[in-house]
C-alpha cells in the first residue's frame, strides 16, 4: 500500500503517544478505534477522518486542531483562531456573556487588521445574551440608570437621597 501524505501526522501521533506513555493498544482503546487502524495511521498508510482525529486528540489530551493541521484538514491560520476561541470559551473565570463579548472584540480586531473572520466565528458572536442564573434562565436586567447612582442612602448621588433637608416648622 502506497504511503499517503500523512507521514508527518503519523510520526507526530506516535511521538505524542510515546510522550503520554501509552501503548498503541491503550491509545486505540481510549480513542475508540481499532489497534490495526491506529497503527496504519501512525505508519502513514491511512488518512483518518476529522472525527477519528478528534477522538485520538481527546485520548492524548492534545489539541484536535493541531492534528487537523498536520492532516491537512485545517490550515495554520484557522488553527490559531480556533485555539484562541477555544481558550476563551473554556475559561471558567468568566461568564458566558463575558466570553461572547470578548469573542466579539477579538473578531473586530481581526477585521480591523485585515484578517478574514471564519463563518463559525460569526455564528457564535452575532448575539450577545445577557447574564444567566445558575439554572440557565435569564437573569434580571439591571437598568443602566441604576449603574450611575450610588446605593449608599447618605450619598447625594443616590436618587433616594433627600433633595431638601427637613426644614424646621416655621412659627
Amino acid at each position: 500500500m502506497a504511503s499517503l501524505n500523512v507521514g508527518n501526522l503519523g510520526e507526530y501521533l506516535r511521538e505524542q503517544r510515546r510522550n503520554a506513555q501509552l501503548s498503541l493498544r491503550q491509545l486505540a482503546d481510549a480513542a475508540g478505534v481499532s489497534n490495526p487502524y491506529l497503527s496504519q495511521i501512525e505508519r502513514g498508510l491511512r488518512k483518518p477522518s476529522a472525527e477519528v482525529l478528534q477522538q485520538v486528540a481527546k485520548a492524548l489530551r492534545i489539541s484536535a486542531e493541531t492534528l487537523y493541521v498536520r492532516a491537512g484538514i485545517l490550515d495554520e491560520k484557522e488553527r490559531d483562531e480556533l485555539e484562541t476561541r477555544a481558550v476563551i470559551l473554556a475559561d471558567p473565570s468568566i461568564n458566558e456573556r463575558q466570553k461572547q463579548v470578548l469573542l466579539q472584540i477579538y473578531e473586530s480586531f481581526r477585521k480591523e487588521n485585515g484578517f478574514e473572520t471564519s463563518s463559525y466565528a460569526d455564528e457564535d458572536t452575532d448575539t450577545v445574551e445577557g447574564p444567566r442564573t445558575a439554572d440557565g434562565s435569564d437573569a434580571p436586567q439591571q437598568d443602566p440608570q441604576d449603574l450611575r447612582h450610588s446605593k449608599d442612602p447618605k450619598d447625594p448621588k443616590n436618587p433616594k437621597y433627600p433633595k431638601n433637608p427637613k426644614q424646621s416648622p416655621s412659627s
